[in-house]
């Protein structure tokens, strides 16, 4: 068997709530809970597990999501009836806009602890030839 990525632990101040605010963006499901995980799962079988721990141990992190077009442009619609703040590099010197990477589109947005989200719709680099 390669080597799979199955889950990470993301760090919450309340799990549901952050679970609850990807998968609705994204269109995404909860498909479980058990102890102190409410897991995400993606479309390559990874599964996001949030994890309720104390606010001042929470070291912001980040994840990129590579998704389709039409996704994408779900979420940005969200983000933007929302007024969410988002920019369009990871320093967030390009507010309020997105990038035109690699012949895609992405986003830069925080969750509700912190976490810098990034969606993009083509791999950094391009798509292999």
């Amino acid at each position: 068997m390669s080597v799979e990525l199955n889950h990470t632990i993301v760090h919450a101040r309340d799990n549901r709530e952050s679970a609850e605010f990807l998968s609705e963006l994204l269109g995404l499901e909860i498909t479980g809970e058990w102890g102190p995980f409410v897991a995400v799962s993606l479309g390559n079988g990874v599964t996001l597990d949030f994890a309720s721990i104390p606010e001042d141990r929470i070291t912001p992190q980040h994840y990129a999501f590579l998704v389709s077009e039409e996704v994408f442009d779900a979420a940005y619609a969200k983000i933007v009836e929302r007024g969410m703040a988002h920019w369009a590099d990871p320093h967030q010197k390009q507010p309020g806009t997105i990038n035109h990477n690699d012949g895609g589109r992405g986003v830069y947005f925080l969750d509700p602890v912190g976490h810098a989200m990034e969606l993009i719709t083509v791999p950094y680099g391009g798509w292999p030839a």
